[in-house]
């Protein structure tokens, strides 16, 4: 355990130390080290690219405008300018501050809702649920990507951040959150979609979970050093590394660090 802290401590992005998590000045920064980062951008690239994919697989008949929410640092914009960019925090990047569990839009006004890495941070998850009930056209969705829960994943997420936790055996879906970025628990995606599914359904008849799948771009984003790391292996091995995800895809579950789920309105 100490080596591990030890060998994390001297990982971490130098430039974040000293930064509150919970400040508009975080989103700056990882701004700067997302800009730095070609091979974090391509996961990040595909993280997007999956959720326009299950958008038009799951809610193609549904109308509406395409929020993310959570965004943070996010370019999905960038690749598909008809998204609305939200945060619970301000930046120049963003189109709106949104609180999720609180959505400014209204009634049934909204096609599909993407978050990534953001779900965890939410304090109440059932308010946010009761908003996509709200706001979701007929049909419409959230496509969540989040920490995955495999033999990996919960030991890797840990240890991982002093600020956040994971703990599966979390009883109830309330974060004790300190701001939206402390406190946070990585499990709570495993705690309410799989765990407390049946508990999901029957709170949230008008919802329905319909895809839940681990990702397979792990390697990449473990050696990219994420937003809060530096990166291990120069870019160039990205197509390796990639080489090698696509060998382990048949034990996949085993190695993921992210997972998708996809809800629908019915």
């Amino acid at each position: 355990m100490g080596i591990f802290l030890a060998f994390r401590n001297f990982l971490q992005e130098p430039r974040l130390k000293s930064i509150d998590p919970n400040s508009d000045e975080l989103l700056t920064v990882q701004l700067t080290v997302l800009n730095e980062k070609q091979m974090l951008r391509n996961v990040f690239a595909e993280f997007y690219q999956q959720c326009i994919t299950l958008d038009k697989q799951y809610f193609g008949i549904s109308k509406g405008a395409r929020v993310e929410i959570g965004a943070g640092v996010s370019f999905f914009k960038k690749s598909f300018p008809e998204i609305l960019s939200t945060d619970i925090k301000n930046a120049n990047h963003l189109d709106l501050v949104v609180d999720a569990q609180q959505m400014p839009f209204e009634d049934k006004s909204i096609r599909a809702i993407y978050g990534i890495n953001c779900f965890h941070h939410l304090p109440d998850p059932d308010k946010f649920f009761k908003e996509l009930v709200r706001v979701l056209d007929n049909a419409g969705g959230c496509v969540l990507i989040e920490p995955f829960y495999g033999f990996a994943a919960r030991r890797f997420y840990k240890k991982l951040f002093d600020a956040e936790t994971f703990d599966p055996t979390q009883k109830v879906w309330k974060n004790e959150t300190q701001g939206f970025m402390v406190g946070a628990n990585q499990a709570l995606s495993y705690i309410v979609f799989k765990r407390d599914k049946i508990l999901f359904e029957k709170l949230y008849p008008n919802l329905e979970i319909v895809l839940q799948k681990p990702l397979n771009n792990y390697l990449r984003y473990l050696f990219s050093g994420g937003l809060n790391f530096r990166q291990v292996l120069p870019a160039f091995f990205s197509p390796f590394i990639f080489l090698i995800e696509l060998l382990l895809y048949p034990i996949n579950s085993v190695f993921a660090l992210h997972q998708v789920i996809v809800i629908r309105k019915k």
